[in-house]
């Protein structure tokens, strides 16, 4: 365990970069398990999209008092269930990243901060005026355009993360169950101004401004990798054998 005070200025010399391409919602969150289980002293940095659009809950929620399935069915967005906790998310319009490491603040706080630096000093890099909010939001002029969420396994970390390049409210909600369907329109009004997208930002902006962010974050040299034979192999197994199961998706 590292000293909580000494977590800012640890440095690693190489991370290794995975930019996966458009998967799958079952596949995206298959490879990040199989990097969790594969993990070594070098810290992974992955980057990745959404094909098709997906909605994806977290650990602790039930699929069906969040997620309207057949709605998602009729117009072709994937569901699936994340390792880490939060909310329900609706991937679309966006940057996904993932950093896993063994190394990392035991604070929870802590580690938010420590990673969502790296991505504010990307977002600014894009002449944006991001800011860090806790416990794992980033927002530009008050509104969000990010949002985290972690699990630790056997001393390994894995956070992920969306970054908007688009946002679409009413699709989320055309799909995701309200507490009230009176409030609907409300609470979509409300979602509306508090969340915004880093328009005008491609992904491969952001893919950039990431992998140097990470790199002068933790004055790291960047090892651009692929996926290897054995994590896609274990990947596509935890794909179809979990992540496309109802035993996972519908476990609550």
């Amino acid at each position: 365990m590292v000293a909580r005070h000494k977590m800012s200025t640890v440095k690693f010399s190489k991370i290794r970069v995975l930019e996966t391409g458009y998967n799958t919602a079952a596949l995206n969150m298959a490879i990040d398990e199989a990097l969790i289980e594969n993990i070594g002293e070098v810290p992974v940095l992955r980057i990745y999209g959404w094909r098709p659009a997906a909605v994806s809950i977290g650990y602790f929620q039930s699929i069906r008092e969040e997620v309207d399935l057949e709605k998602c069915s009729k117009i072709g967005v994937d569901v699936v269930r994340r390792l880490t906790g939060g909310g329900a998310v609706l991937h679309e319009f966006e940057l996904t990243y993932s950093f896993i490491t063994k190394q990392y603040p035991q604070n929870i706080m802590d580690s938010y901060r420590w990673i969502c630096e790296a991505i504010v000093i990307s977002i600014n890099r894009l002449g944006f005026d991001a800011s860090f909010v806790p416990l794992n939001d980033i927002a530009v002029k008050g509104k969000k355009v990010s949002g985290s969420a972690q699990t630790r396994r056997k001393g390994v970390l894995l956070q992920h993360g969306t970054l908007l390049l688009g946002v679409d409210v009413d699709k989320m909600f055309c799909i995701l169950r309200v507490p009230s369907e009176k409030l609907k329109d409300k609470i979509i009004k409300d979602v509306k101004e508090r969340v915004t997208s880093l328009a005008g930002t491609t992904f491969d902006d952001m893919a950039s401004s990431l992998k140097t962010s990470f790199a002068t974050k933790f004055n790291a040299k960047l090892v651009d990798d692929t996926v290897s034979t054995e994590e896609i192999s274990r990947a596509r197994w935890l794909a179809e054998r979990k992540y496309s199961s109802k035993e996972w998706n519908l476990r609550r």
